[in-house]
């Protein structure tokens, strides 16, 4: 388990949604797909929360490689970490997890909303509002951090 710092720890919890990419049954497709963090330990596990049980589900159960993606366009950085994932069904998520998540969509609903007030635009859609309720939870262990930024600016 590799563990992350606290720059990593606080970049990732900046984000509205992280990518994660697992590999289909063949081993040589590659299936992305964006995932909510609703939890960093310090000591290299990240907790993951699908609304979805599709693909990555699917991908996960026959294999647990997993990389987790996320970047800052706007400060041209970024981290990709590899690890592994364990899948944790939905009734066994803790209550604080679930707190935790419900906390976060709030969040990006009034992002969105302030946003939206402050550019003068009207929107009544506001997707976050009509997610369902989490399906699993992905434990992803920290083997490998990747730092995404170009040498020269770090």
């Amino acid at each position: 388990m590799k563990q992350l710092s606290s720059d990593i720890i606080h970049f990732l919890e900046k984000q509205g949604f992280v990518v994660i990419s697992t590999l289909d049954a063949s081993g040589n497709s590659i299936h992305c797909s964006a995932k909510g963090i609703v939890g960093i330990e310090k000591q290299g596990k990240v907790y993951l929360i699908d609304l979805y049980r599709a693909k990555t589900f699917q991908n996960l159960m026959r294999n647990p490689a997993v990389s987790l993606t996320a970047v800052d366009e706007h400060h041209f950085m970024g981290f990709t970490l590899k690890g592994k994932a364990q899948v944790v069904e939905s009734d066994k998520i803790q209550n604080h997890t679930i707190k935790k998540w419900e906390e976060r969509v709030i969040q990006r609903i009034s992002k969105r909303v302030i946003k939206n007030v402050r550019e003068n635009r009207q929107s009544s859609t506001h997707p976050e509002a009509r997610f369902p309720a989490p399906q699993y939870l992905i434990v992803m262990t920290v083997e490998e951090i990747v730092d995404l930024a170009p040498k020269h600016l770090k």
